[in-house]
């Protein structure tokens, strides 16, 4: 019964945050907001190109989120939503790497989505779904790992930068 409800407390997370981000607004800007953005012509160079790199970026995004979220409940024994954060700091994996890479792997699923589609639209929400989680990390997320985590979490964020990764896996 622990392990079901570990399951579905994962599968809330996810569906709630990612989800949403990553599956449903896009689906609703490409249906609803198909008026006025940009397609790749049909069977041009581009629409192959395009076809192939958001494939690439969305199995790498995908790839990523998913190697986040099992660290999370792994490692931190907790999920990637507010409402039930990780009990341990994680910075094994990509997170050795850089600090956010669960949001960039979300960022690689829309960039491969717009690409994929030829949507400026889609480039659109990424831009704001990027600036909108700089902003609540700078402002909430990381004071409150401070307060959580205290000293390590400080020397962690001096080690590994927040958006662009390391050249080498910082060590401990």
């Amino acid at each position: 019964m622990r392990v079901v409800l570990l399951i579905l407390r994962h599968l809330l997370a996810v569906m709630l945050l990612p989800g949403i981000v990553a599956g449903v607004v896009p689906a609703w800007i490409r249906s609803a907001q198909r008026a006025g953005d940009s397609r790749w012509l049909h069977d041009s160079w581009q629409w192959w190109l395009g076809r192939i790199g958001g494939v690439v970026a969305v199995a790498a995004g995908l790839t990523l989120a998913v190697w986040c979220v099992t660290l999370f409940a792994r490692v931190g024994q907790g999920t990637l939503a507010p409402w039930d954060p990780t009990q341990r700091l994680v910075v094994v994996g990509p997170y050795r790497y850089l600090r956010n890479p669960m949001i960039t792997g979300v960022a690689m699923l829309l960039a491969g989505q717009a690409i994929w589609a030829g949507s400026w639209k889609l480039a659109v929400w990424l831009a704001v779904f990027v600036a909108a989680n700089h902003v609540y990390f700078v402002a909430v997320e990381e004071p409150g790992l401070v307060a959580r985590f205290g000293p390590a979490y400080r020397e962690y964020t001096a080690r590994v930068p927040r958006w662009i990764p390391r050249r080498t896996p910082w060590s401990n």
